[in-house]
């Protein structure tokens, strides 16, 4: 099976430059993607899920990597936001491990945003379902790999180049050259062992870096310290849904994260996140987004610092906050830059916000991580080709008048960021709340 892998990542690297023709089962069903054009910053949505994992990783060239897939439950949500922050297909899938809060909504997401590529560690004793669907996925075309290492260079990581500064290492599984980690958990040995074994990636563009871990457990992450990969991050995803079998401090000392994301669901069967947790990320000095509280969490990156915003407000933030996490100095702040205007619209003239910074330490550029194996994730063409659109602007404020879209149970108020991401064709217009109120919900970055 190896070796099958190995010819097939050789045949990718030889059709580098040409993108191959669909076989006759993909649908040739035209796709509605509502997203902008690349803004040459590199973006990562941590997708609110529930319980579960999903975020999307936006180059700044328009490369597109999804990192998991949530739960069978995810479905309507992704079916309906995918499409919003995508303007063409995927580049790549990776789950990161066969368990249903990570692959379950892959069906629905093959047919709404097409992947070219799927990335899975190919464990051992996975799911029946799992195995299923990855044969009906790549029967229609999706080309699946996993990460096997060069056989001239079998201690080395494989990286996929995104865009030019952009980067996505893989640092775990290395099997063949390296064994898969065994779990210490006897009671759910299998469950267990395929955590450990998690696809664990790190995202670097500039001084910044974003390390996402799957459901990785502290096994894992012994074995990353043991083998001395680059670790320090400026954002980390919380393995294992915030459980105290995971993100030990040894860990994190070596992390050092300036902010963590825990992708959780409200009022969990699992209680996550532990509180061991949570006390240890507080005291790593780690500002800490759960998606249960703040729902879906936007980073951005320039490569020298991210901006983060999220759905929701925690209680007492100013409306439009943004967290700023810098790459210099060593005590954390926050700063909330004061909202940018909206065009078309003339209210009245935005007052500074207070501002909180929350610093971050540089990349170690002193003990750079190992690379080797380079796989192309982007040889279908180049974004122009894909298409891109221009940016959408707000309708002008007339009155009291709120917006919706057609797809979405929330209205916002006519200055709200969200009402320029609604496409033309799904936008719904009220003449006042109480008609809008009959209707949709209030959304919560506006609060109309």
């Amino acid at each position: 099976m190896r070796a099958h892998l190995l010819l097939l990542l050789s045949l990718l690297f030889a059709t580098a430059c040409k993108e191959p023709a669909p076989p006759p089962s993909r649908s040739s069903a035209a796709k509605h993607f509502l997203g902008n054009a690349a803004d040459g910053k590199l973006h990562v949505y941590f997708l609110d899920v529930g319980q579960g994992d999903s975020a999307l990783i936006v180059s700044p060239e328009g490369r597109t990597i999804l990192v998991d897939v949530g739960p069978p439950s995810a479905v309507n949500h992704l079916v309906n936001r995918l499409p919003e922050l995508l303007s063409s297909r995927l580049d790549l899938v990776v789950l990161t491990h066969p368990a249903l809060d990570h692959y379950g909504s892959l069906d629905a997401v093959q047919k709404i945003a097409d992947p070219r590529r799927l990335l899975e560690p190919q464990l051992p004793e996975a799911p029946s379902d799992y195995d299923e669907l990855l044969t009906a996925i790549g029967s229609q075309g999706v080309e699946i790999f996993s990460p096997a290492p060069n056989p001239s260079q079998p201690r080395e990581l494989m990286r996929l180049p995104l865009s030019k500064g952009v980067e996505l290492t893989v640092l775990w599984p290395r099997a063949p050259s390296e064994p898969l980690v065994k779990s210490q958990d006897t009671k759910a040995a299998q469950r267990a062992h395929h955590e450990a074994n998690s696809i664990v990636l790190r995202l670097t563009y500039g001084k910044t870096s974003v390390l996402l871990m799957g459901d990785a457990r502290a096994e894992t992450e012994a074995a990353l310290l043991k083998h001395g990969v680059e670790l320090n991050s400026t954002l980390l995803k919380v393995g294992a849904h915030g459980a105290d079998y995971a993100t030990t401090a040894e860990f994190l000392q070596k992390v050092s994260p300036r902010a963590a994301v825990i992708s959780v669901g409200a009022d969990n069967e699992f209680r996550r996140p532990d509180a061991p947790l949570l006390a240890r990320l507080q005291a790593a000095r780690a500002r800490t987004f759960r998606t249960d509280q703040y729902g879906e969490v936007h980073a951005v990156s320039d490569g020298t610092q991210f901006v983060l915003t999220t759905q929701k407000l925690a209680q007492g933030e100013p409306p439009n906050i943004q967290h700023v996490i810098t790459t210099e100095g060593e005590d954390p702040a926050l700063v909330v830059p004061s909202p940018p205007p909206v065009p078309a619209v003339t209210p009245e003239p935005v007052k500074e916000a207070p501002t909180k910074t929350v610093s971050a330490k540089a990349e170690d550029s002193t003990n750079p991580p190992r690379l080797g194996k380079v796989v192309d994730i982007d040889s279908l063409g180049t974004p122009t080709e894909r298409g891109s659109r221009t940016e959408k602007k707000a309708p002008e404020a007339g009155g009291e008048k709120y917006y919706a879209s057609r797809r979405r149970e929330l209205f916002h108020k006519a200055n709200c960021r969200s009402v320029r991401q609604i496409a033309p064709e799904n936008l719904v217009t009220y003449n006042s709340r109480e008609e809008a109120m009959r209707v949709k919900k209030p959304a919560n970055d506006c609060k109309p």
